[in-house]
């Protein structure tokens, strides 16, 4: 019994002790993530320092790019300072040891995470007072060409995003492009690390192509002198421009832009080295792109502040990237792009008025081809419209000279009738000539008057001939000036023997006021002639003394009017709307086509023809033409 007490005793002591563990490891764990979350949420401080200043390129633009691309990869919130090593435009030993001074008081509260130095001034600065001021401070040396580092300066915490320059590369570009080139004028500044590259560029080139071309350093230069010197280059010249921060009067230029004042003055094309200047004032070529350049750079910035050893990240030197040109330029200096490298990137190149107004090109092409074709649908109807047109005259012309035929078959009679008396009295008149002729002594004055009488008689038949003729002829529709007057008149007589004929008076009521117009003569008579006809024929039942045609002309204002107005039995009132319609006749023996033959004639000629009973019986046919002024 003792002995299990003994036992539950012991597991009661370790159940305890149990959760006491528990407990105290899970108040250590509580302890351990409030000191983690309160380090999460410290942002981290980076100290950016810029050699010469602020805004002295290139290395501006490389920390805009580095510092965009830090917030974007970082997973903390960043605090960037930036501060720039003024001193090292000259040299000044006493100022920058007072910039130190400075440095240790701003930072001394708490040092930055990481250090940027952007260019070498600001990383021999670095270099040198690196003890007295960050020693346990992880630093990164941006956009420094390799053979600027000193590596015997390295501490194990940093790390090298350099950059790799092969001058040899830059010019070949630039003989490459302008192969006539007999003179480069070189842009760089006189400050120590601006004299630096222009002795290694002498070293470098000048054994490689000072046989081919003329280097013209400028670094000894005031400014005002570069810009004289730059305006009047001789031909076949270049201008490479490298940096220039500090001019040979020692006057800085980060903020007054030189690039562009001596490309406002410049007479021969720049080139450079670096992207930060490709906008718009170079031509172009092999060039270190901040942009690519930053993302490396950056990319290492994150793994030092995450607490990664340097000695594991390796930054490869960034290159050339790929060829760019300025379309701009290219065209500006006359330079073909056959003569790029294969590979290159134009950039900049003016849109085509296609590219640049493509819908709205588009879209009047597109209405222009629907105007086109529209046009020809509305020309190809129009043609068609003329050849029926053309083929209607045809047709009615046809029409119209088979209705003459019909007209003439009418008039034979009576045509005939008229014809006989002159040449009836043309036979009694020979025969007495041929009397008198044959007397003893001839009476001349007689034989005179029988041949003025033979020669009318004669040609009154020749008229008869030649208006039955000129009924008959079949002749293309041509429109003449004429008078409907004398028309008229002339139809009347035509028909005057089939007016005695059938025992019909003829009555023309001739307005005394010319009515010129434009038509056709044979047509127009032809209508006259279907008129007058119609309404002889309408009086056959008709008592002879009312057998009465009025053919009556009158000026209506800028029309000529005709009414021919008979005392027959009228027409129906049904009928008034449909007698010119075609086949439409009132006569056995009629075919129905001479009212509409007559109204397509009318029409012709611009004119109107309609038909109205009398009030005292018959039927009024009245036409409307057009005068010509």
């Amino acid at each position: 019994m003792a002995a299990s007490r003994t036992l539950m005793m012991k597991r009661l002591v370790n159940t305890w002790v149990a959760a006491a563990v528990v407990l105290v490891v899970s108040i250590g764990e509580t302890a351990a993530q409030d000191r983690l979350g309160e380090a999460a949420a410290q942002p981290k401080k980076i100290l950016f320092l810029y050699s010469f200043g602020p805004s002295f390129q290139p290395w501006a633009r490389w920390g805009r790019e580095i510092c965009k691309e830090l917030i974007k990869q970082s997973r903390w919130p960043l605090d960037i300072q930036e501060h720039s090593v003024i001193t090292a435009r000259n040299g000044d030993d006493a100022a920058e040891a007072k910039f130190v001074e400075y440095l240790a008081v701003l930072d001394a509260q708490r040092q930055p995470d990481l250090i940027v130095a952007f260019g070498a001034p600001a990383a021999r600065f670095f270099q040198r007072h690196r003890a007295d001021l960050y020693p346990t401070t992880p630093m990164l040396l941006a956009a420094v060409e390799v053979r600027r580092i000193d590596q015997s300066m390295l501490f194990e915490q940093d790390v090298v995003a350099a950059v790799r320059a092969d001058y040899l590369v830059l010019f070949e570009n630039v003989l490459r492009l302008l192969p006539e080139t007999k003179a480069i004028a070189i842009i760089i500044g006189n400050s120590p690390n601006e004299r630096f590259w222009a002795g290694d560029q002498q070293r470098i080139l000048g054994p490689l192509i000072a046989n081919r071309v003329e280097l013209i350093f400028y670094n000894e230069r005031a400014f005002g002198e570069i810009l004289k010197e730059v305006a009047s280059l001789p031909p076949h010249s270049a201008i490479f421009y490298e940096q220039l921060a500090v001019d040979g009067a020692g006057v800085g230029y980060g903020d007054k832009e030189p690039l562009d004042r001596i490309y406002e003055v410049a007479n021969a094309p720049i080139f450079s080295q670096d992207e930060t200047y490709f906008n718009g004032k170079i031509v172009g070529g092999p060039m270190w792109s901040p942009t690519e350049g930053a993302r490396a750079t950056a990319a290492a910035a994150v793994r030092m502040l995450g607490g990664e050893k340097a000695s594991g990240i390796k930054v490869r030197p960034i290159e050339f990237s790929v060829p760019k040109y300025d379309w701009r330029q290219l065209r500006r200096w006359n330079i073909s792009e056959s003569r790029l490298p294969v590979g290159s990137e134009v950039l900049f190149r003016e849109p085509t008025a296609w590219e640049r107004y493509s819908w709205q090109l588009a879209l009047i092409t597109a209405v222009i081809l629907a105007q086109a074709g529209l046009i020809s649908a509305l020309l190809n109807a129009h043609r068609r419209r003329r050849l029926a047109e053309v083929q209607s005259r045809q047709r009615m012309a046809e029409l119209a000279h088979v209705n003459r035929f019909s007209t003439a078959g009418v008039l034979t009679a009576s045509i005939a009738h008229e014809i006989n008396q002159p040449l009836g009295a043309i036979l009694t008149n020979a025969e007495t000539a041929d009397e008198i002729l044959n007397s003893p002594s001839p009476d001349i004055a007689e034989l005179k008057d029988i041949v003025k009488d033979i020669l009318q008689d004669d040609r009154r038949a020749g008229e008869v001939i030649r208006r039955m003729r000129s009924l008959l002829k079949k002749a293309p529709f041509e429109l003449k000036n004429i008078d409907l007057n004398d028309l008229v008149r002339e139809t009347v007589e035509f028909l005057s023997a089939l007016a005695i004929a059938r025992r019909v008076e003829l009555l023309s009521l001739i307005t005394p006021d010319a009515l010129p117009i434009l038509g056709d003569r044979i047509q127009l008579q032809q209508v006259i002639l279907n008129l007058v006809v119609n309404g002889i024929d309408a009086m056959k039942d008709t008592p002879t003394e009312n057998r009465i045609i009025i053919i009556w002309t009158s000026r209506a204002e800028n029309f000529a009017e005709l009414s021919v107005l008979d005392h027959g039995s009228g027409i129906s009132v049904d009928k008034l709307k449909t007698v010119f319609e075609p086949f439409y006749t009132s006569k056995a023996e009629g075919m129905g086509m001479g009212l509409s033959i007559a109204r397509t004639i009318v029409e012709a000629h611009y004119g109107l023809i309609w038909a109205e009973n009398r009030d005292h019986g018959g039927a009024s046919f009245q036409i409307r033409l057009p005068l010509v002024s």
